[in-house]
């Protein structure tokens, strides 16, 4: 809506409209920075003040977080078992003030900023049915496997076809065959180049030999330090997407089984993917810096600066001890969002180091999973591996914030892996 404020404003002040000079404070819409940092604020305020009531409503309803038994978990029942009872669902609040927040200072149509939107409340409406499965029936089984694989493969599918195979969006990501053009070290005429001088779809570009800047389709991948992609997946692009969707949303699912554990590590990724997302949509002249530029890209970066506030905003109520829990309605959707803003800014490989704890905690229940089947032993004295630190006799509050650092520090080696050699 800010954005569309300018524009009005803009044509007026074109048109030589006295009110228009009068408001010419509305040019400050126009800015990137301005609208992300007040999507962050408007997600954290709107948070803080939906907060109490969000909760007061779940208590009303008795969307009490089911515990498992003590047959089930033994000793990790007697750490947690007075948190039954505490609210669940509470991802509605995530979901529904970065919805609010993004209508309010980006722009929806854009088209990285749509299918991340269309991912978050796919997944958060998966999550919302096994988080009112689990309260209806009073345990912590939820929906079957099966049916929450499927569903988030179909959003994961769509999403991915909807990147791959869309040319006909200003801006968008594919082409079918490679162009070159004479590198400027002005990101405007780069810009001028990308609008005028090609065709539309050809909007990923990264540096290349003797000053030229060449152009880098969807499906290629690559890895940090390397300035050039290393492998074209063609279609193989469209499993690669929905995998990494899908195990970031269950990564993050993972994660969500302490006070804030899951929020604050969303906080430091969701950061580092803003800057990432800024930079790719601006800057090509960093020849030492391996991120595809794309113009269109730096709108992303108003979602995710919303997730990060609305992030903050509940961790308000989530830190230990907690007032409310996301449930699997914000996890399952907070995981596919940061899924696919890895495909969009082509930084798919990065997120296992920026979401390094997301990655731990899966590969852990991994781990464990395979162990026991193929040894009979497990490796863990329970996963994900949170819980085997608090039964080896961490508290709960060290876990969480030993956890945060470990995400804070992952999330600067990340971003300094965008250098290359």
């Amino acid at each position: 809506m800010l954005y569309l404020i300018y524009q009005w404003w803009n044509e007026a002040n074109q048109a030589g409209a006295q009110w228009a000079e009068t408001c010419s404070f509305l040019n400050i819409f126009k800015y990137l920075t301005v609208r992300a940092a007040l999507a962050c604020l408007f997600a954290f305020g709107l948070s803080l003040w939906a907060g109490p009531r969000v909760i007061r409503r779940l208590i009303s309803l008795k969307v009490g977080q089911p515990i498992r038994t003590a047959e089930e978990v033994h000793k990790l029942h007697e750490l947690h078992g007075a948190k039954a009872g505490t609210p669940t669902m509470g991802g509605v609040m995530i979901i529904g003030t970065i919805t609010i927040a993004v209508l309010l200072c980006g722009q929806i149509w854009n088209p990285f900023v749509g299918v991340t939107m269309f991912v978050m409340l796919g997944l958060g409406a998966l999550g919302f049915m096994d988080d009112y499965t689990k309260v209806k029936l009073k345990n912590s089984e939820g929906v079957s496997s099966r049916f929450k694989l499927v569903w988030q493969a179909c959003v994961a599918a769509i999403a991915a076809c909807f990147l791959f195979f869309n040319t006909g969006v200003e801006g968008e990501v594919l082409a079918k065959e490679k162009a070159k053009v004479e590198y400027k070290a002005s990101t405007a005429r780069v810009k001028q180049m990308v609008a005028e001088d090609i065709p539309r779809e050809n909007a990923f570009w990264v540096k290349g030999k003797d000053g030229k800047a060449e152009h880098m389709q969807i499906s290629e991948v690559g890895i940090p330090l390397l300035k050039k992609p290393i492998l074209d997946l063609s279609y193989l692009a469209i499993p690669f997407f929905i995998f990494i969707i899908i195990g970031a949303s269950n990564a993050v699912n993972l994660t969500d089984g302490l006070d804030g554990l899951a929020s604050g590590c969303t906080i430091t990724t969701c950061i580092a993917y803003a800057v990432i997302a800024y930079v790719a949509g601006n800057i090509i002249s960093f020849s030492r810096i391996h991120i595809p530029f794309n113009p269109q890209l730096s709108e992303l970066a108003v979602f995710i600066m919303a997730m990060v506030g609305s992030t903050f905003g509940f961790l308000w109520f989530n830190c230990h001890p907690a007032k409310v829990f996301m449930g699997d309605t914000g996890s399952l959707a907070i995981g596919g969002s940061i899924g696919t803003m890895a495909i969009c800014t082509k930084q798919e490989f990065l997120l296992v180091i920026i979401g390094f704890v997301f990655v731990m905690e899966a590969v852990s229940v991994i781990l464990q999973v395979g162990s026991f089947k193929m040894r009979g032993k497990r490796i863990f004295a329970m996963a994900p591996i949170h819980h085997h630190f608090e039964l080896r006799g961490w508290h709960e509050s060290q876990v969480i914030i030993r956890f945060w650092i470990i995400s804070i520090i992952c999330a600067f080696i990340g971003l300094a892996l965008l250098k290359v050699v």
